[in-house]
């Protein structure tokens, strides 16, 4: 087996991190000790939450067809599409990186890129959960003027993108197509 140096790399900086915390805990390194406890705590965050989101995305990935996705959020939809997906992305709670196990299955089961990248755009800045906080904490004049500026402007990054990907022939295979070749 042959060993990369990238893999070296990876390895040496997690014992690095592991060594450093180590060492601040030993020696009362504050800024050490508080990497240490932020880590702790957000790999139990994940603990907690991946789980759960995988048995979801998993049970989604068994239970609705492909072509359900393709027909409503594939590249023929258009702006039906776009709604599906901000609405989708709206009724989800939890963390960001909770977002790209549903973004990789829509991608699998026929999602367009555009609505791909408007997806990740809407959880990442309109999750209702959110917005009730925000409104609480800054007004709902201030939320929907927010959520009236951004909605636009991640739609018109994710047109961008996509266009950019099919201007430079970057094309994202289908996961059926990569399996074969």
């Amino acid at each position: 087996m042959k060993i990369s140096t990238i893999s070296i790399v990876k390895y040496a900086i997690a014992v690095i991190f592991v060594a450093g915390v180590f060492l601040s805990r030993h020696f009362g390194i504050a800024p050490g000790i508080a990497a240490g406890n932020n880590f702790r705590d957000f790999a139990m965050e994940m603990a907690a939450f991946l789980p759960l989101m995988f048995i979801l995305v998993g049970l989604i990935d068994m239970w609705l067809p492909r072509s359900v996705i393709e027909r409503h959020v594939g590249s023929r939809s258009g702006i039906r599409g776009s709604a599906w997906v901000i609405l989708l992305a709206m009724l989800q709670a939890g963390p960001l990186y909770g977002a790209f196990p549903v973004a990789h299955l829509l991608w699998k089961k026929g999602c367009s890129t555009r609505n791909i990248f408007i997806y990740l755009g809407a959880f990442a800045t309109i999750k209702v959960p959110m917005l009730t906080f925000e409104i609480g904490f800054l007004g709902l004049r201030f939320s929907l003027l927010r959520t009236l500026i951004t909605l636009p402007v991640f739609i018109a990054i994710a047109a961008v993108m996509d266009a950019a990907l099919k201007s430079k022939g970057l094309v994202v295979l289908d996961p059926a197509d990569e399996r074969k070749g």
